[in-house]
């Protein structure tokens, strides 16, 4: 087999000891927060605005995205003098230099999206019928 170039360089290391690129990967390549982070690239938000744009997020997982990202560094939380208290969240710098690869990302999955969706119909009807005996 001949090696082929793939761009990765030799210091880009998918070992479990290099847990840094793992665990930067799994936080700003999860649904959640690809979807917070979008929605602050817009403007900054309150908690319940936030929680109305973005579908199906449930509280106690907003609670959690936001935690995660702000302990990431990719967001912050600024609690407002008012009365009531008012706390909202803000992208900060490294949070939007993400918004560069997410765009890029969503611009690919909106190019491909036909041919993707094409590829699982094939797939799909490539398929036995659930509960077949057949595998």
């Amino acid at each position: 087999m001949a090696d082929r170039h793939t761009d990765v360089t030799a210091s880009a290391r998918f070992d479990a000891e290099n847990c840094s690129l793992k665990d930067i990967l799994e936080r700003v390549g999860d649904k959640w927060s690809i979807l917070v982070v979008a929605a602050l690239a817009r403007e900054p938000y309150r908690f319940r605005a936030l929680q109305r744009a973005i579908e199906g997020i449930s509280q106690r997982m907003l609670t959690l995205t936001l935690q995660r990202l702000e302990r990431d560094g990719l967001i912050t939380r600024t609690v407002l003098d008012l009365r009531p208290p008012r706390v909202e969240y803000a992208l900060t710098a490294t949070g939007r230099s993400l918004t560069i690869p997410l765009r890029s990302l969503a611009d690919w999955a909106e190019e491909h999206r036909g041919a993707i969706s094409a590829s699982r119909a094939r797939w799909d009807a490539k398929q036995p019928p659930p509960g077949s005996s057949a595998s």
